[in-house]
């Protein structure tokens, strides 16, 4: 059997959302939140996800995680000294990831895009379906901002266009591109468990003819019509020169893994080259859509929440 490491971390309620994507970008197979202290809470109305004003986060990560890369990584998120206050628990004799998956169901997302793992049937007719199993890497549609990209790429299919998922995770974003009719796609990502699971994914989908899957290291800088970047909102402010030049003139760019109250400053990092579609938001979390100025069309900037 499989060991585990399970981390624990104590935030306030305004940093649960952050740090739970941070679990899972870090490569967590599952994250769970609860109640740090005794706060009582009520039956939450139908779509919201109410958090406590002390919110425990709990991230089950594979046994041979870099503890150092994580401390490191929430300290730098958090701009705190918080890994001080994180707990390690090692968790053996049992296939926590397969229990997970047990629990997994289809999705869908927008009109006709689901998310299948295995073993579970869709019987939508006009279904466009992806297989995919949640393994270590992040993004499997269980997540606002990976559900944000998808609901947006049903809305939007790229028939024909050609796509960079930069920060791909699981590779959801860029086969979900190709099932919708993309043209080829490029995968991208700064972690090898990331890349390997991308490429197992693509031949799973059978799309493993129409996508290129690399390590950032080895990406060798092209243009997309369609630029998909789901990552957090620091490091898509400090690569926008390099996140922009990938986008070709009058191409898309799809940014998310942002929260509410950072998607001012994401906007002032590509404003000068890209106009913003107005902001869908779920769940705290924000997706921007925008498109090169380049072209000279210029999309509606008005604000939108909810």
């Amino acid at each position: 059997m499989a060991t585990w490491l399970q981390f624990h971390l104590t935030v306030g309620k305004s940093r649960a959302a952050l740090v739970e994507l941070l679990f899972l970008n870090l490569g967590a197979a599952a994250v769970s939140l609860g109640d740090a202290g005794d706060e009582p809470m009520l039956e939450p109305a139908p779509g919201e996800t109410p958090l406590w004003q002390a919110t425990r986060i709990s991230g089950l990560f594979d046994g041979d995680a870099d503890v150092d890369e994580l401390r490191s990584a929430l300290n730098s998120a958090l701009a705190t000294d918080v890994s001080r206050s994180l707990s390690i628990e090692t968790l053996v004799d049992r296939d926590w990831e397969r229990v997970w998956l047990e629990r997994f169901q289809p999705m869908r997302f927008g009109q006709r895009l689901w998310i299948r793992p295995t073993g579970r049937v869709v019987d939508a007719a006009d279904a466009v379906i992806i297989d995919l199993d949640p393994g270590l890497a992040f993004g499997t549609g269980t997540h606002p901002t990976t559900a944000l990209c998808l609901g947006w790429l049903d809305a939007h299919p790229p028939a024909g266009r050609s796509v960079i998922d930069f920060g791909c995770g699981s590779g959801v974003l860029a086969i979900a591109a190709l099932k919708l009719g993309a043209s080829r796609a490029v995968a991208v990502d700064h972690d090898v468990q990331a890349v390997l699971a991308t490429r197992d994914n693509a031949v799973r989908n059978s799309v493993d003819n129409r996508i290129l899957v690399a390590h950032s290291e080895d990406f060798d800088a092209q243009t997309a019509d369609l630029v998909l970047a789901n990552i957090l909102a620091n490091i898509l402010i400090e690569l926008a020169p390099r996140i922009g030049d990938l986008v070709v003139a009058g191409g898309d760019l799809v940014l998310s893994g942002i929260l509410i109250d950072q998607a001012d400053d994401v906007i002032a990092a590509y404003v000068d080259r890209f106009a913003f579609a107005p902001r869908e938001t779920r769940e705290g979390w924000v997706l921007l859509h925008g498109r090169r100025r380049d072209a000279g069309d210029h999309l509606d900037t008005t604000t939108q929440t909810g």
